[in-house]
């Protein structure tokens, strides 16, 4: 436990939180990224560089629609703060979670876009706004910000942020007209700026994985870590005409997605201060004088739904189920079934549970017979050890032939439960995957199934049941693995004390099966070894 918690504290550091300050200027946040019109690097994401110079500080709109709340910077259009009204947030139940946020305390996750080329706004720019205040009423399905660059580019640039009804997706466009007698080249770039932080309230013992994610039909899902990136291995597509780029942390997700058939070039960089920069560059485009041309793009910010894949192809996998998807997806579409018929996460668990359990009735009752073999025949093992303690051979022949005459399978107890654990551990990752855990209520105290058992009354019950487990399986012949398996409950109790409760939940339920099956078949083994048939 000392070891793991050790392990814990070196891969999410915990850094201090200041008190909220504005920001003063974009010199606070070392994030400044423009493009070098004549470097010889191209319109590439080679191309957007970092620079150290001093700005101004621009406006900040504020929107709001009935999922969303947003905090846009005239400076760069940037969206710099973005509140899920819909997600209460980890600590602050009576607060939404703030996704994205920029400049307050150590904290910073924003997204931010622009157009490359000389003179061209991009995310240092200002921009020009009628309005500072937005927000969706009626009957309304959206609701625009309209950004004007300000300058004197013959490219007469529009930046527009379009927010929809009950929906996280938000399109950025740039609205572009060539004013000058010559045809101007440009490419858009769209990027996610976060630190490494894990999102406040990560679970101890149960570490999630917080990072980048580049998803493509060739090469599917790939995964890239902060310190994948300080290190410059980067092992992800780079170009490709399909696909998303995004951030991951536990239930949350932002990204972009360009449309289906478009080429794109995928790119991470390490930024000073802790930050990364994790985008996408569209192809350059040519604007002939007097013409008109647009660039779009979609971003998604917000939960990990199981519904995403509809929005993107590939993009249900940000829901994280390990390595077992495969197995997980159908477990938490047969729980999503049964959700839908009782109306609580923590019974359609208990439910799922049961059903496994009845499908895996005649392996468990395969290990329970072979275990309550070895129950019965302990007191001759405990003889023949005794008789042949100073001969190891002659020990495991006796042994060995005890167990042919009393016809016993030594790994008859294990293998059973060897096909199920994959089985189990789906679930498990099923349950602490899935953001609709998040905030669900259970009975009484448990007011949230993914998070830990405020009065650890779920952790308790679940030791017990594995001590009364314990006492149904054959004393181990090593008098030190007895000991060990003495502490077990123990151990397991504290470690489940930091557990969500849907976890423990479905620890607690399935061990209660477990040791009813296994209580029944010990009985019935003991009474058939009289010769007599236990009274139903």
């Amino acid at each position: 436990m000392l070891v793991w918690d050790g392990w814990q504290r070196h891969e999410h550091p915990q850094q201090p939180i200041h008190e909220k300050q504005p920001v003063k200027s974009q010199a606070d946040v070392p994030t400044q990224i423009q493009q070098d019109t004549n470097s010889k690097k191209g319109n590439g994401p080679e191309g957007i560089e970092q620079h150290s110079a001093q700005q101004k500080s621009g406006k900040i709109i504020k929107v709001k629609t009935d999922y969303l709340e947003a905090e846009i910077n005239t400076l760069g259009g940037d969206i710099s703060y973005l509140a899920l009204l819909k997600q209460p947030d980890t600590i602050d139940k009576s607060k939404p979670l703030v996704l994205f946020d920029r400049g307050n305390g150590t904290h910073n996750y924003f997204a931010q876009s622009g157009l490359m080329g000389a003179g061209l706004p991009n995310h240092n720019s200002l921009f020009d706004s009628d309005k500072t205040q937005y927000e969706l009423s009626g009957n309304e399905e959206q609701v625009q910000v309209k950004l004007k660059a300000v300058g004197d580019s013959k490219l007469k640039v529009t930046k527009i942020i379009t927010f929809h009804k009950s929906s996280y997706l938000i399109d950025i466009a740039y609205e572009m007209e060539n004013t000058g007698h010559q045809p101007i080249t440009t490419s858009s770039y769209y990027q996610i700026i976060r630190d490494s932080v894990a999102p406040a309230g990560s679970l101890r013992f149960l570490p999630t994985y917080t990072g980048v994610e580049v998803y493509t039909n060739k090469e599917k899902l790939k995964k890239v870590k902060f310190a994948d990136i300080d290190k410059g291995k980067l092992e992800y597509p780079k170009e490709a005409d399909n696909g998303w780029i995004g951030i991951l942390q536990h239930y949350f997700v932002s990204a972009w997605l360009p449309k289906e058939s478009t080429n794109r070039e995928y790119f991470t960089h390490k930024l000073d201060g802790g930050l990364y920069a994790v985008g996408v560059v569209l192809p350059k485009i040519v604007i002939a004088p007097g013409q008109k041309a647009t660039e779009s793009t979609k971003l998604y910010a917000g939960p990990t739904e199981a519904t995403l894949d509809k929005i993107a192809p590939g993009f249900g996998l940000t829901v994280d189920y390990g390595w077992l998807t495969v197995i997980a997806v159908p477990l938490f579409w047969v729980m999503s079934l049964f959700h839908t018929w009782v109306h609580n996460w923590g019974v359609a668990i208990i439910l799922l549970t049961v059903l496994i359990k009845l499908l895996f009735f005649p392996l468990s009752a395969a290990s329970y017979r072979s275990m309550a073999k070895m129950r019965l025949v302990a007191p001759k093992l405990e003889k023949i050890k005794k008789q042949y303690a100073d001969d190891r051979e002659q020990l495991n022949r006796a042994m060995m032939e005890l167990y042919k005459t009393e016809k016993i399978n030594p790994l008859g107890g294990c293998l059973p439960v060897v096909i199920q654990i994959p089985v189990f551990i789906a679930l498990y990752w099923s349950i602490l995957g899935s953001v609709e855990m998040r905030n669900a209520p259970f009975i009484g105290w448990i007011t949230d199934l993914s998070a830990p058992d405020p009065y650890y009354i779920l952790p308790l019950i679940m030791g017990a049941s594995m001590i009364t487990q314990m006492r149904l399986n054959p004393k181990p012949a090593d008098p030190m693995q007895a000991k060990v398996m003495q502490f077990m409950p123990l151990i397991f109790s504290v470690m489940f004390f930091f557990f969500p409760a849907g976890l423990v939940l479905y620890s607690i339920v399935n061990n209660v099966l477990s040791i009813t099956q296994q209580w029944f078949i010990t009985r019935r083994a003991e009474a058939e070894s009289k010769g007599a048939t236990p009274k139903r």
